[in-house]
């Protein structure tokens, strides 16, 4: 079993960045396959990033690929979402997510897929 803490949301100016950590306890992170998802004030939890256990694959969802990068670091145990030319659309709650394996490759995207959670973090971003 691992425990999820997200960190590093805040409120930005259009165009700014911003970098979330997703820091994990007890469970070695590096069993699991990560992914970080977002929901916006209204609407339905959505898929924004995922990455492979060790860290070479990684998934964007099309709206922020070029601009947001999710990388690991096993050793420190986080997962981390760097966010930048943020736009007001990518206001949410952002939350980290833990998977150790999908019985569908595909499945990364499904937020109904993966056992563990963070709290989330706020991200709001003004025009």
């Amino acid at each position: 079993q691992v425990q999820l803490v997200e960190s590093g949301g805040g409120l930005v100016q259009a165009g700014g960045s911003l970098t979330l950590s997703c820091a994990a306890s007890g469970r070695t992170l590096s069993a699991y396959r990560m992914g970080w998802f977002r929901q916006p004030p209204g609407k339905e939890r959505e898929f924004v990033a995922h990455i492979s256990r060790s860290g070479p694959v990684t998934v964007y969802q099309d709206s922020v690929k070029g601009r947001f990068t999710i990388s690991r670091d096993n050793a420190k145990n986080t997962v981390y979402l760097q966010m930048n030319s943020l736009e007001p659309e990518d206001t949410a709650v952002y939350y980290c997510a833990a998977q150790e394996e999908f019985r569908v490759k595909s499945d990364y995207y499904r937020p109904d897929k993966y056992q563990y959670w963070g709290q989330g973090t706020q991200v709001t971003v003004s025009s």
